[in-house]
């Protein structure tokens, strides 16, 4: 699997939220197993949308969409609990 390189603003965001180590970690054990178990993937409601998230952290989420190709494109990283 293909991670997209970050736009400019996440790139940002993961910086000054001070999870660039953890995201990168989870963004390797994504390209190599897109449902590894720590990184919690899973399709949000409403399903049809198909957009996706993964854990960074406990706090923090990827929510990403297929580009095909085994590519995808990380739309936003958000805290999950707001």
């Amino acid at each position: 699997m293909l991670v997209l390189p970050l736009k400019k603003r996440l790139a940002q965001y993961i910086e000054l939220k001070r999870i660039t180590k953890q995201f990168e970690k989870q963004k390797r054990l994504f390209e190599a197993n897109p449902f590894h178990p720590s990184l919690h993937t899973e399709i949000l409601k409403p399903k049809h949308f198909r957009i996706y998230s993964f854990r960074i952290t406990k706090k923090y989420r990827a929510l990403f969409v297929y580009r095909g190709n085994n590519t995808i494109e990380i739309a936003d990283i958000n805290d999950h609990y707001k």
